[in-house]
């Protein structure tokens, strides 16, 4: 699975790094500005505090070989789209 890397840690390469990633896969970001800005800036502080970019809908354990599959986009995300139309988060939406 992909994962969407940070380059030097800003905000702004995160979210053109999602946006790159669902170009890729056919998906879409959400369109809620004020939501996606939210998920962003979730994303960048469990970046900075626990180390990587891990989903913000997800509980982290700490044990890194379990939450490798919740690093955004998680192991989920896929599934999820494909049954309510987007992923927990809403951050990735089906076109």
């Amino acid at each position: 699975m992909e994962k969407i890397r940070l380059k030097s840690g800003n905000e702004t390469e995160l979210l053109q790094s999602a946006k790159d990633y669902a170009e890729k896969k056919e998906l879409k970001l959400n369109s809620n500005e004020k939501i996606l800005n939210g998920i962003i800036k979730a994303l960048m502080r469990n970046k900075e505090f626990k180390g990587e970019a891990y989903c913000p809908c997800r509980i982290v354990t700490e044990d890194k070989e379990k939450d490798k599959d919740i690093i955004c986009p998680c192991v989920f995300h896929r599934g999820e789209i494909e049954i309510q139309g987007h992923c927990k988060c809403n951050l990735f939406f089906k076109k």
